[in-house]
């Protein structure tokens, strides 16, 4: 039996408990439904095609459970039909379960963060449920997911609506698992540790994440890479990037996603969009290389995703069998092996990418967004003054940006220079139709022509 049940026509949950269904607004509400589902049951209709279904553990885990109402006592109860359904209400945690949340929360507090196991938030006439909310630094609220072999992997539903709705109401969801087949499914993102009993989770050793936290590997796609080119010709002269395995303390996992050091990013790989977790630093590289992907974007400093430990490792059993999209990763703290490999600082060229909202970073040049009309042209080149005024302008934001180091300095001139580079790629676009000339050549052209003089 439950006390909160959903609706599936009206799309709203009943709380038995009170007297109008948490339902002020519908006033003889429980009247309605309770006569509507016995009606169904004199005229045979299957518990599992009318309209109720559990609301409560079931919802929250992402099962459909049918349910029928009944009075006993003069109390008002629901039912559910299948008796699995009803003892997943009464089956007790697994200690493993316990065992994460009170490390999860351990491991937060440790860091100078708070938490709490079994939140309940809501959200308009619904809930959402969170094994283990840390709240983070600047507001940040990190939905740990603790999700073990407790269940049927075909039972494992609705994650995708679940991981989303947390997002929406600002709950980054992170979801970890002991189960290979959990990780490797692409609904979330998930991270993997091996599976153990409960006194090695809860224990201070360290505990590693095998799966879920990536490193990126930036690249030149020349006849010297190491890589084959991701969009299957031999050599596109282009910058990629490459999301390779890395293993990541767990208790720092916890610790860095609340103060924002570890992030969530979708990568593209072919047609395929993985959910990973990297460092912040990567994460920014990312989108430098994504607004232009002809030079690779400068390297940044960073610290290690994770520090030396002086605690003794946690025990492994069994052997752990080998991370997915890769050969198994060496049992090697993060620290002993560099994050990112090492390349030479080259600027990166500007491309499309958002319109800022901030108007004062925006140079006075580039006030007017509609595209110019190329009058005089250069007499060596034949590109007209404007295309290469614009491309000077949105090269030089772009040597701004890479002079600044503080943080909301840096947001704010990479506005401008996305500003700064749609305007070259308006103004190219318009050049190139006009003309009936290749847009790539022109732009390669205004490129090569701008960065060479200005050497």
């Amino acid at each position: 039996m439950a006390n909160v049940v959903w609706h599936k026509h009206f799309r709203i949950l009943l709380d038995l408990t009170r007297d109008d269904l948490d339902h002020p607004e519908f006033p003889g509400l429980w009247d309605l439904i309770y006569a509507t589902d016995r009606f169904y049951g004199r005229r045979g209709v299957p518990v599992s095609e009318r309209d109720l279904q559990c609301g409560g553990v079931c919802r929250d885990m992402g099962v459909e459970a049918p349910m029928h109402l009944r009075m006993r006592g003069g109390r008002r109860e629901a039912v559910h039909e299948r008796r699995e359904d009803e003892e997943r209400h009464t089956a007790p945690m697994s200690d493993e379960h316990k065992a994460y949340q009170e490390r999860i929360l351990r491991a937060a507090h440790e860091g100078g963060f708070g938490g709490d196991s079994e939140v309940r938030t809501r959200v308009g006439r619904t809930w959402i449920q969170t094994d283990t909310l840390v709240e983070g630094a600047d507001g940040r609220r990190i939905g740990w997911e603790v999700q073990l072999s407790t269940i049927d992997e075909r039972g494992l539903r609705g994650v995708r609506a679940r991981a989303g709705k947390a997002a929406k109401n600002g709950i980054t969801p992170a979801w970890h698992t002991d189960r290979l087949a959990y990780a490797q499914r692409n609904d979330t993102h998930w991270t993997r540790s091996d599976r153990l009993p409960a006194h090695l989770i809860a224990r201070n050793g360290d505990l590693r994440i095998v799966s879920g936290f990536r490193a990126l590997d930036f690249w030149h796609c020349d006849t010297s890479a190491l890589y084959p080119c991701p969009h299957g010709i031999r050599r596109c002269g282009k910058a990629h990037a490459t999301a390779k395995p890395r293993d990541v303390f767990f208790d720092d996992m916890v610790r860095q996603t609340a103060a924002g050091t570890i992030v969530p990013i979708q990568f593209r790989a072919g047609k395929t969009v993985h959910r990973y977790w990297v460092t912040s630093a990567d994460r920014d590289r990312l989108d430098d290389l994504d607004s232009d992907d002809i030079r690779l974007p400068p390297e940044r400093e960073t610290t290690p995703a994770t520090g030396a430990s002086r605690n003794r490792p946690t025990c492994q059993p069994a052997t752990a069998p080998p991370t997915e999209q890769g050969p198994p990763t060496p049992d090697v703290p993060l620290t002993a092996r560099p994050l990112l490999t090492a390349l030479p600082l080259q600027p990166a060229a500007p491309a499309a990418e958002t319109v800022p909202s901030d108007r004062e970073t925006v140079p006075p040049a580039l006030e007017q967004r509609e595209t110019p009309t190329p009058q005089a042209a250069d007499t060596t080149t034949g590109l007209p003054t404007d295309l290469i005024t614009l491309q000077q302008a949105a090269d030089a934001a772009h040597h701004k940006l890479q002079q600044l180091d503080d943080h909301h300095e840096r947001d704010l001139q990479r506005r401008a220079w996305r500003q700064a580079a749609e305007a070259v790629q308006d103004a190219v676009t318009h050049y190139a139709r006009t003309k009936r000339l290749n847009r790539y050549e022109v732009e390669a052209r205004l490129r090569q022509l701008v960065r060479h003089s200005a050497r």
